[in-house]
């Protein structure tokens, strides 16, 4: 059978596996990963997946990982990339869904993680790159900025952040709107500098090449 995404959005258990996630990252200091960053990290996948001419099919599997992928922080952060697949494997299959399209959505799920994965397809590069670019203020959930760790304050300096895919010329470009008073580049680099090659390697699987640019300065 095939699962859509709006039965995967419309899913109470998926829905409390999310939130439960983020109400534990969230006491832990993490940001946010609630249903907020879910949908916007699917609608990024498919974007990405569609802007460079892909089947409808495969964008909709995109969706459906992005949307699932953070559900192992329900169980625990660490190893939550694996933790997450496996999740993921049950309920897809409890919703009867084509064994072949759960194992594209698992492995992408199982590969999210920068510290042990790696863009496999291109249902997982989609991911991999929606994922580590949502990088944005309201991602902050601590309410005392005297107590800000560098990951609060490299999210709470980005006033904006974009996605653009240039199709002709194969490149996929991250654009930052950076607040230097509250952190330096150095400062994000710290912080996302592996996250950023992961989505070098992930645009490379799509045959693309990935841009970061912040305040108008190119970066790689």
């Amino acid at each position: 059978m095939q699962i859509s995404y709006s039965q995967i959005r419309e899913s109470r258990e998926i829905n409390l596996m999310i939130e439960k996630g983020n109400d534990v990252l969230k006491k832990l200091g993490y940001t946010e990963h609630s249903r907020r960053h879910a949908a916007k990290t699917a609608e990024t996948a498919a974007m990405i997946l569609k802007e460079l001419g892909y089947k409808k099919h495969t964008i909709e599997l995109a969706k459906i990982a992005g949307y699932m992928h953070d559900i192992g922080n329900s169980i625990n952060r660490h190893d939550h990339a694996h933790s997450g697949a496996i999740l993921a494997w049950n309920v897809l299959r409890g919703m009867e869904m084509e064994l072949e399209d759960v194992l594209t959505v698992t492995a992408a799920i199982g590969h999210h993680d920068e510290e042990t994965g790696d863009a496999v397809d291109p249902v997982s590069a989609a991911l991999i790159l929606a994922d580590k670019t949502d990088v944005r203020r309201n991602r902050v959930q601590n309410p005392d900025r005297r107590k800000f760790d560098i990951h609060d304050r490299v999210n709470d300096a980005v006033l904006s952040a974009s996605v653009i895919v240039d199709a002709k010329k194969r490149v996929i470009h991250m654009e930052m709107e950076l607040d230097d008073g509250t952190c330096s580049l150095v400062d994000y680099f710290e912080i996302f500098l592996e996250r950023m090659l992961m989505c070098r390697r992930a645009a490379e699987m799509l045959n693309c090449k990935f841009k970061l640019s912040a305040n108008g300065s190119k970066l790689c």
